[in-house]
């Protein structure tokens, strides 16, 4: 079995409001968060974006998630690689790889 992973943009750092063009988003905070069985893990990182194309540019307010985190995978994150790294932490909480277990002149 695998985890279920949602997407999420934390925070968008942007241009002024008195910018050309106002509120061109800069910087994104994203976080990638699985669950499975009752565990969670997330991978946590920014995108910087390059400039705005004024030719194409969305107000700020008309933003959507899935439009920013589209920029994001097509300015660097690896989508398939936080996965596999959440994955991998829940795998690892599940089949934990070191213990510690008591010690044995406790008992």
């Amino acid at each position: 079995m695998s985890a279920t992973f949602f997407w999420n943009v934390d925070w968008c750092q942007t241009t002024p409001d008195n910018a050309d063009p106002a509120r061109a988003v800069l910087q994104v905070g994203w976080r990638c968060t699985g669950t499975q069985d009752g565990y969670t893990a997330s991978v946590y990182s920014t995108c910087s974006l390059p400039p705005a194309d004024p030719q194409n540019f969305t107000p700020y307010a008309n933003l959507t998630q899935d439009q920013v985190l589209g920029w994001c995978y097509a300015n660097g994150v690896d989508q398939a690689s936080a996965e596999r790294a959440v994955q991998s932490n829940i795998d690892n909480q599940i089949n934990p790889p070191v213990i510690q277990p008591p010690l044995p002149w406790n008992d």
